[in-house]
C-alpha cells in the first residue's frame, strides 16, 4: 500500500506527537489524566493528521475523552470530533451493509466469515466503531467466487474483476466490488488470493473452527480468535507494518483476551508457516506500547533475533504511514527474513515475486488462461513502481 510522495510528515518533525499516539495506542495506559499535555509543544493539526494517517482518531478521541479534553485546544477538539462523526456515520452504513450480504451469502448458500475492520475494532476495542476501516473483507471459498461475485453484482455493486476474467480461471489479488457514487467497498478473499501466507491456507480447517461473533446484536460468523491473530500478523506482515493501528490492534487483543490458547495459536501459524510473522507482531507491542509479551510464547519470541532485527526496520519507517516505504531491495530481504529460512526465504520471495495479480495482467488479454506473460510482467512492473525509492 505505498502512498504518494507528498507526504504531510516529509521535513516535519513529530517526534512529541508519535510519542503521545504510542502513548494514547498502548493498552498498558490505564488513562491520561497523570499526563502533562500542557508541556509538550504539540503541533495538534500534525498530531490529528497523524492519528488519521494511522487509523487511530477513534482510540486518540477515546483517550483525550477520558481526560474532558483538558489542555486540548478548542479548534482541535471540535475538528477531532467532526472527524470521527463522519467515520461512525461511515461506520453505521458499512455494518447495515455486512448485514445484507451476510444474509444474502447465507439464503445462497455461500458460507463466509468476516476478517478485519469492524470485527477487529469488535475484539480489540469492543465497538465495531473504534478502528477506522475503508472496506469489508469476506473470507469465501474459492469454488463458490462466482456465485458469491454474482450476488454482490446483483446487489448493485461493480466488481474490479468481470465475471468473464472469473470463469477464465485466472485469480486477482482480491475480489474488490465498489458501490457506485459511494464510499462502500467490499473484498472477498479466497484461499487462492491469500498469496502471503507462507504456506496454503486450510480454509476447511477455518471454517471447521470458526465462531459467531455478537456484533448490534447480530451473531457475526468469524475467524476463531487464535486464526484471526495469525491473520492479523500476515496482513502486517504483507504491508511492511506501515500503520501504528495494527499494532495497536495486536496489542490489545493480548491484554484483552487472555483466553488466548498460545499452544493452538502456535500451532496454526506453524501450519502456515508464520511463527515468525508472529513472533514480530508480538514484539512490535512490546516495544512501541510496552505491552509484556505472554508467558507462554516469551522464550520463543525473544530467542527469535531476526524478528528483533526485522522490528528495528518497521519502527524506522513506521511513523511515516507509508509516505517513506522502504526501497526496493529492502523490501525482498525483508520478505524473505520475515518468511524464515535461507530456502524457504527465497522460494517466498520468488513465488510472491512471479505471482501475477489484476496489476499484472496484460492488456486486452484479461480473460487469457496463459499465466507466463503475466507472471513475466509482474516483478518488471514491481521494479518501475518502487524504483523511485531506489
Amino acid at each position: 500500500m505505498t502512498k504518494s510522495t507528498n507526504s504531510p510528515f516529509c521535513g516535519n518533525s513529530f517526534d512529541n506527537e508519535w510519542k503521545f499516539l504510542c502513548l494514547c495506542a498502548s493498552p498498558v495506559t490505564r488513562d491520561l489524566k497523570g499526563f502533562p499535555i500542557s508541556l509538550y509543544d504539540f503541533d495538534w493539526m500534525m498530531l490529528l493528521e497523524l492519528a488519521e494517517a494511522h487509523g487511530m482518531l477513534g482510540i486518540l478521541t477515546a483517550r483525550l475523552k477520558g481526560i474532558n479534553f483538558a489542555g486540548v485546544p478548542t479548534s482541535f477538539r471540535e475538528e477531532l470530533q467532526s472527524r470521527m462523526r463522519g467515520q461512525h456515520l461511515f461506520s453505521l452504513g458499512m455494518t447495515a451493509e455486512l448485514f445484507r450480504i451476510l444474509g444474502d451469502f447465507a439464503h445462497s448458500g455461500i458460507e463466509s466469515l468476516l476478517v478485519k475492520g469492524p470485527l477487529m475494532s469488535l475484539l480489540a476495542y469492543n465497538d465495531p466503531s473504534v478502528r477506522s476501516y475503508g472496506d469489508l473483507d469476506l473470507l469465501v471459498r474459492h469454488k463458490q467466487i462466482l456465485a458469491a461475485s454474482q450476488r454482490m453484482i446483483d446487489s448493485g455493486f461493480e466488481p474490479d474483476v468481470p465475471l468473464s476474467v472469473i470463469v477464465s480461471g485466472k485469480v486477482p489479488g482480491e475480489y474488490v466490488f465498489k458501490r457506485p457514487g459511494t464510499k462502500q467497498i467490499v473484498e472477498l478473499h479466497t484461499e487462492r488470493t491469500l498469496r502471503y501466507y507462507p504456506r496454503p491456507v486450510p480454509l476447511e480447517s477455518l471454517f471447521a473452527r470458526q465462531r459467531r461473533v455478537l456484533m448490534d446484536g447480530q451473531q457475526i460468523p468469524a475467524l476463531r480468535l487464535e486464526d484471526e491473530f495469525v491473520f492479523h500478523s500476515v496482513h502486517g506482515a504483507k504491508d511492511f507494518w506501515e500503520r501504528l493501528m495494527w499494532v495497536a490492534d495486536i496489542a490489545a487483543i493480548v491484554a484483552r483476551h487472555p483466553e488466548i490458547d498460545w499452544s493452538l495459536l502456535r500451532k496454526y501459524a506453524s501450519d502456515v508457516g508464520a511463527e515468525r510473522m508472529v513472533h514480530v507482531a508480538l514484539q512490535l507491542t512490546q516495544i512501541l506500547l510496552n505491552v509484556p509479551l505472554p508467558q507462554a510464547m516469551e522464550d520463543e519470541v525473544k530467542r527469535d533475533t531476526t524478528a528483533a532485527q526485522l522490528c528495528k526496520q518497521v519502527i524506522r519507517w513506521l511513523p511515516s504511514a507509508g509516505y517513506a516505504p522502504p526501497e526496493l531491495r529492502e523490501r525482498a530481504i525483508f520478505r524473505m527474513r520475515m518468511r524464515g529460512g535461507h530456502l524457504a526465504g527465497a522460494a517466498y520471495l520468488l513465488r510472491l515475486s512471479f505471482s501475477p495479480t489484476e496489476e499484472d495482467w496484460v492488456e486486452g488479454h484479461e480473460e487469457n488462461r496463459s499465466w507466463f506473460l503475466d507472471a513475466v510482467q509482474r516483478p518488471l512492473r514491481l521494479l518501475r513502481k518502487y524504483r523511485s525509492h531506489g
